[in-house]
């Protein structure tokens, strides 16, 4: 039975085992041989990173051509409005071509741990947060999307991949499950 590892990649660590220099890795959080990550989140994003023992079950879920759905927490610089709300739900033009529509919602500051460091916040504009759930795998796509609306990112936490969730892991804390 192939198996999952559901790990809260905490900001600033690279989505790879091998080491690279003045960088963390997965290895320093995780010991168990022969799982490899199934997709990746930049060094700069925060949360749900799926890692299995399974190569084709690796290849399905970050294969954009099998179209899993990613889910997002997305702290955003100003307050964000229904208009722009609306163009992300329509896709939006990026340098590499329009972006598949996407399901976005303005939600309620979400209850999470701080980040260390903790993001730059300006004095006088205000933040919003967006839950975006995309299913395309483009390199910086959330990123990219919410700048192509107005309104540049200041957080990007994962929170689902198809049916998997992050739950209440902790920034560092991964969880074993039958896939």
């Amino acid at each position: 039975m192939s198996q999952i590892l559901l790990f809260n990649k905490p900001f600033g660590v690279l989505s790879q085992f091998t080491s690279e220099p003045n960088h963390r890795t997965l290895a320093e959080f995780i010991q168990h041989k022969g799982f490899y990550a199934a997709g990746r989140l930049d060094k700069d994003s925060e949360g749900l990173l799926l890692l299995t023992d399974d190569g084709k079950l690796q290849q399905s879920i970050s294969d954009p051509k099998f179209g899993k759905s990613k889910t997002y927490l997305v702290q955003v610089e100003g307050l964000v409005d229904e208009v722009n709300l609306r163009r992300l739900r329509q896709g939006v033009e990026l340098k590499d071509g329009l972006s598949k529509p996407a399901q976005a919602s303005l939600v309620e500051d979400p209850e999470l741990w701080l980040r260390d460091p903790p993001i730059r916040e300006r004095q006088n504009i205000p933040t919003s947060w967006i839950e975006l759930t995309i299913t395309e795998g483009r390199n910086r796509q959330v990123r990219r999307m919410t700048a192509a609306v107005g309104y540049p990112t200041l957080r990007l936490i994962r929170t689902r991949v198809a049916s998997w969730e992050l739950g209440d892991l902790k920034p560092g804390q991964w969880e074993l499950v039958e896939a």
